[in-house]
């Protein structure tokens, strides 16, 4: 999963990137409206989380123009207006859902998954080929037998099962399980899958379509 926060509070937006990382998301940081709209607009994220009072450029501004794209960011307004005629503001611009501050974390991290597996049109659970993944609980499971994997590896095995078999290619997984610092150059998708692969066991679960890419 790969998100976008548009936050121009310094250490709010490191604490929270930071957070979501280690949740298994692949964060990009913007510091003011005008950037995080041309993040938004350059880069395919699943999740936009939106600071409304931004430098440069509103949040309200930046909303309006993420909801008037076709298949677009989630939206989701983090912002310290937290009163019900600025939720309903937010909502009516287009935001998808809307967490005022202060907010605690948790409830931030089940949000932003909620708001990436209504935008994939994928259920909490996924279930393919003898593998089970609940999404919200990060846990995986093969013919009831359960697989310890690392937060990226978990970030590429849930790509993989939403495309329910459709292949993926390296690319599309580098873009949507890494963040914009991803060297596009390495072997680092190769490495990741080759552990993954050894992870879950025989007979093998992920097949590689030469000169296309992947696929569960």
């Amino acid at each position: 999963m790969r998100v976008l926060l548009i936050e121009d509070e310094t250490v709010l937006a490191e604490q929270v990137a930071d957070g979501l990382r280690d949740q298994g998301m692949a964060v990009d940081v913007a510091a003011d409206g005008l950037d995080g709209l041309h993040k938004a607009t350059a880069n395919r994220y699943d999740v936009v989380i939106l600071d409304r009072d931004l430098p440069r450029l509103h949040g309200d501004q930046v909303c309006t123009a993420l909801a008037a794209g076709d298949g677009g960011p989630r939206v989701l307004m983090l912002t310290a207006a937290g009163e019900a005629a600025d939720r309903v503001a937010g909502l009516t611009l287009g935001a998808d859902d809307y967490l005022p501050k202060p907010f605690v974390f948790a409830e931030l991290v089940l949000r932003v998954r909620a708001l990436a597996r209504r935008a994939a049109g994928a259920p909490r659970v996924l279930r393919r080929a003898g593998l089970t993944f609940d999404t919200a609980r990060r846990v995986v499971t093969r013919d009831g037998r359960t697989i310890p994997l690392t937060t990226k590896e978990l970030a590429v095995l849930e790509i993989l099962m939403t495309a329910a078999g459709a292949v993926v290619s390296s690319e599309d997984l580098l873009e949507r399980a890494w963040d914009e610092h991803a060297d596009p150059f390495t072997a680092t998708v190769r490495v990741t899958l080759a552990r993954l692969r050894r992870k879950l066991g025989e007979p093998p679960l992920i097949e590689t379509v030469v000169g296309a890419g992947y696929r569960l």
